[in-house]
């Protein structure tokens, strides 16, 4: 098994196509599939189902993929410590943030990062603070970027930003009035929320459960996957929501979402790093421009 074999592997598992991958890696569609092939016959499992013109991953594949880029991931840090060590700062940064982060704080940190470490190709995942955290313990990401409580005793964190939640609702809501509202009242409206996992969603629910309050207190009518399908149901006149103000702020300026009377806490923008991993020098960078604010 190679290196070389590993990349291949995982960019037609991330296409589910060979031609894409293929011209994503600038090679012929036959040496992909001949090292796909490869890969299968030598350990005699499948990796993809073949249905007809299109591929998918089997439960052995789904397996794996994350081992294999697991493995790709520390060959590539292990290439990033002999670059540095030569003296240059150049390289492959890779980070994974929570949605909030990575749509509202983290893009305007990459663009002065950029603009300092040109030799630096970042690499940016979005997902939730669960999925972010298990990117950095597996090898995935070198940094985390999130703004959820993550309880793991292998992971640093360090604090970066702050930032504020609010409960918006539509403009037709009884709470559009922007009367102060009792947090025994938040049972009373439906709720649109963010799936499991998502930071804002655990950032919410500890809140409740320091007002005495269950998170079955909320009647949660609708789950979605990111924050802007959220405001858009609750444009809609489907409820309440808690997200970021960093979010919500264009819509409340627009006049579309109303901010309802009631008082949230600041929660923290925090990196997350594997303690026992080599911690590159652009990662260093990156999170000495992020301290400067």
């Amino acid at each position: 098994m190679t290196l070389e074999q590993l990349r291949i592997f995982l960019a037609v598992a991330e296409r589910e196509h060979v031609t894409r991958a293929a011209e994503a890696l600038h090679l012929t569609q036959s040496a992909v599939s001949a090292a796909v092939r490869a890969l299968e016959g030598r350990h005699g499992i499948t990796l993809f189902h073949r249905v007809g013109r299109r591929i998918e991953l089997t439960e052995e594949g789904r397996i794996f993929r994350a081992e294999a880029a697991a493995v790709l991931a520390r060959a590539e840090a292990a290439e990033l410590v002999l670059s540095e060590l030569g003296g240059a700062l150049r390289g492959t940064l890779r980070i994974q943030a929570s949605q909030t982060v990575a749509s509202y704080w983290l893009p305007p940190l990459l663009v002065r990062f950029q603009a300092e470490c040109p030799g630096v190709a970042v690499e940016v995942a979005a997902g939730n603070t669960t999925s972010v955290a298990q990117a950095v313990l597996e090898g995935g990401a070198e940094l985390g970027f999130v703004e959820g409580e993550v309880e793991e005793a292998a992971l640093s964190q360090t604090i970066l930003a702050r930032d504020q939640l609010v409960v918006v609702v539509g403009t037709n809501h009884p709470w559009a009035d922007g009367a102060p509202l009792a947090p025994r009242r938040l049972g009373e409206s439906p709720w649109i929320m963010r799936e499991e996992g998502s930071g804002t969603r655990a950032a919410f629910e500890l809140l409740l459960a320091g007002w005495g309050l269950a998170p079955e207190a909320l009647r949660v009518t609708l789950e979605l996957p990111s924050n802007e399908a959220v405001l858009a149901a609750v444009e809609a006149d489907g409820g309440a929501t808690v997200v970021s103000e960093r979010a919500a702020g264009p819509h409340l300026a627009a006049g579309l979402l109303v901010r309802a009377g009631v008082t949230l806490p600041p929660r923290s923008f925090k990196a997350l790093r594997h303690k026992e991993r080599y911690a590159s020098r652009a990662s260093r960078a990156l999170l000495a421009l992020a301290a400067k604010g």
